[in-house]
């Protein structure tokens, strides 16, 4: 059977893990290596200033005291090195991963980790809201995980993968693009000290035309393909003019 890797950066408690996970043994096996607490906002963080633990609690599977992408490494370099996963999905998360809010992901990181391993990857998220339930989310995910699997993919391109609260159809997408506000919020404590917190106001979104976010406020499941390439390919003949204007420079620094 195929082998699947399921994790999360909402820890291993998480209801959208288990739903997930359960659709997924109708399609193989599934072993589970999640963070042992919250790791949203973890981005593609690695953890290299200090040892990992990996714990096994159920057959098949574990916790790691560490990121979402140190979940995806230690199951894939560790646990499955003699089998590596067929396919690696992540979520479902618990509010949704639209536009530019993909860079701070914990869900999306740890499919891109499973991109760098060159392993076929699914983010799943979810908007949260009246009547929501995992349930449909999770049946959806689990057809998307057959097709996955039935189908060759790039292992270079990932799928991030957004439901909204209610939903009649599927939308093929790009990113949107979100709008910052001042996102600092400051208060004191009992002592009179100052603290912080960091993105207290939703989101705001441009509006546009066959983005992720216009797919999901319109009742759409967004499927948006990703990958790690971040280079802007159409400015390279545009700046190819400063090897001629700093190279004299760069040669006079050795």
């Amino acid at each position: 059977m195929p082998r699947i890797l399921v994790t999360n950066d909402d820890g291993i408690y998480s209801e959208g893990l288990r739903k997930l996970a359960t659709v997924c043994r109708q399609f193989g096996d599934v072993t589970i290596v999640a963070p042992d607490r919250e790791q949203s906002a973890a981005s593609h963080a690695l953890t290299l200033n200090r040892p990992l633990r990996l714990m096994q609690i159920e057959e098949n599977e574990w916790i790691v005291d560490g990121t979402p992408s140190d979940c995806v490494n230690l199951a894939v370099l560790k646990l499955m090195k003699e089998n590596r996963p067929d396919l690696i999905v992540s979520g479902i998360n618990f509010g949704p991963n639209l536009g530019d809010d993909v860079t701070y992901s914990g869900t999306i990181s740890a499919a891109f980790e499973g991109a760098l391993l060159n392993i076929p990857s699914i983010a799943f998220s979810a908007v949260i809201g009246h009547h929501f339930s995992f349930d449909r989310c999770a049946a959806f995910a689990g057809e998307l995980t057959r097709v996955a699997l039935e189908q060759h993919r790039d292992p270079q391109i990932i799928l991030n993968v957004n439901f909204p609260v209610e939903f009649t159809g599927v939308r093929v997408t790009k990113l949107g693009k979100r709008i910052y506000s001042e996102g600092v919020i400051e208060r004191k404590d009992p002592r009179g000290r100052k603290y912080y917190w960091i993105g207290g106001e939703p989101p705001i979104w441009h509006p546009g035309e066959g983005t992720d976010f216009e797919a999901v406020q319109s009742g759409y499941v967004s499927i948006t393909p990703l990958h790690l390439d971040l280079t802007h390919h159409e400015s390279i003949a545009r700046l190819k003019p400063l090897e001629e204007m700093l190279g004299n420079f760069a040669a006079a620094q050795r």
